[in-house]
């Protein structure tokens, strides 16, 4: 799986995919994340991005012909590295980010182009015209892209065979669902010691019941 970032500041990137399971997953080529800074697509001697709005108002605004040459660039890139690429844009404006939504990038794509904003908002031509999809992570507002799409990148290379134990996530949160279709929460896991300041244990875990205990999971999940 091959991640694509444009952003302005691609060293925030640099610690949250340095370590534990997406830093191993790249060392065995099971994902690659690949950062785009949006000011080498610019033409001007100051590298300008963005700028005001027409009609007036406050804030800047990204400019719609540096960010069309920031993806058709990227988006070549990955078409010469034998990828089919899906443009999203990170936006509050966007679908609501959920498990299902994880799932479908991960077995749709085998890249995933990602648009990080920042300042006031994009030239609303990147949104009709440039990508594929908006996706957001949740109702409110964040000064950046940045951390959306550290999430994506993050929730969907757990869906990517081999970035985790084999069937490690299947009973995780939000992995299954119940009669109504209402996404499942994980049951509570408990580990030694067995008691601690008077907080036990629940009995049923100890009983080696495993049918019984199977059903306790089932009805707390």
């Amino acid at each position: 799986m091959r991640f694509d970032i444009i952003t302005l500041f691609p060293e925030m990137f640099v610690g949250p995919f340095s370590e534990s399971i997406l830093k191993k997953a790249q060392l065995k080529d099971l994902i690659s994340i690949n950062f785009h800074a949006l000011r080498g697509y610019t033409t001007d001697k100051h590298q300008t991005v963005d700028d005001t709005p027409y009609g007036g108002g406050k804030g800047m605004i990204l400019k719609v012909d540096v960010m069309d040459r920031a993806i058709e660039d990227v988006k070549s890139k990955a078409l010469a590295a034998g990828k089919k690429p899906h443009v999203v844009l990170l936006s509050p404006k966007g679908t609501k980010l959920n498990q299902d939504k994880v799932r479908e990038l991960a077995e749709k794509y085998d890249d995933l182009i990602m648009v990080c904003g920042h300042y006031e908002e994009f030239d609303e031509r990147i949104r009709e015209y440039l990508v594929d999809e908006d996706i957001s992570i949740g109702d409110f507002i964040l000064t950046g892209g940045e951390l959306p799409a550290m999430m994506l990148v993050d929730s969907v290379s757990r869906m990517v065979p081999g970035v985790l134990s084999e069937g490690s996530a299947e009973d995780e949160t939000f992995m299954k669902k119940d009669k109504n279709g209402e996404f499942l929460k994980e049951h509570p896991q408990y580990t030694r010691p067995e008691t601690y300041k008077e907080w036990s244990v629940p009995e049923i875990l100890k009983s080696g019941n495993h049918g019984e205990i199977a059903k306790w999971r089932k009805e707390k999940a």
